[in-house]
């Protein structure tokens, strides 16, 4: 009993821990600590529609970034170790250094994007709550397009938080 008891014990305290990591993990001041993030894609995303627009709704890194089920958040948080990793070993430590390797950074962001159909995106925006109305005519026919042909997001929208990486070519 006494077993079972301390071994709930440690299973509450090292999942309290593991949800307070992640929760940390996910703020934006986090993610912008580094100073490679927050003197290039963090001012980017300072000035889109993301950050500040008329509603008053702004979307965090982790919004768009991370997940909100459990599986794919740990799976998400796995792959951004890379990022760490890359940072403390010094291959995108200046601006410099991030810039020479943004374009595969973002074709990787993106790709993920592409497989998860947008998941992230979708948790904010979904063609069954747009008003194709209240759109230009132009947005309107290639939202109409898209919901048909059940395109994601990212795929006529990158660049919409961050600006396209140099060498990136629209295919």
């Amino acid at each position: 009993m006494l077993l079972f008891l301390v071994t709930g014990a440690i299973s509450l305290l090292l999942a309290t821990g593991f949800d307070k990591l992640v929760a940390t993990t996910n703020d934006t001041g986090f993610c912008v600590s580094c100073h490679e993030m927050e003197a290039t894609v963090y001012q980017e995303y300072k000035e889109s529609i993301h950050y500040s627009n008329p509603s008053g709704v702004r979307a965090e890194c982790a919004d768009c970034h991370v997940p909100k089920a459990f599986g794919p958040k740990v799976a998400r948080k796995l792959m951004a170790v890379r990022d760490i990793y890359h940072t403390v070993l010094g291959t995108i430590n200046t601006r410099e250094k991030f810039e020479s390797h943004r374009l595969a950074m973002a074709e990787r962001v993106w790709e993920y994007m592409e497989k998860s159909d947008s998941r992230e995106c979708r948790s904010c925006h979904s063609f069954n709550a747009m008003d194709f109305e209240h759109q230009s005519k132009r947005a309107q026919k290639k939202m109409k397009k898209a919901k048909e042909k059940g395109k994601t997001c990212i795929e006529c929208h990158k660049g919409i938080a961050h600006r396209l990486p140099d060498g990136y070519e629209d295919t």
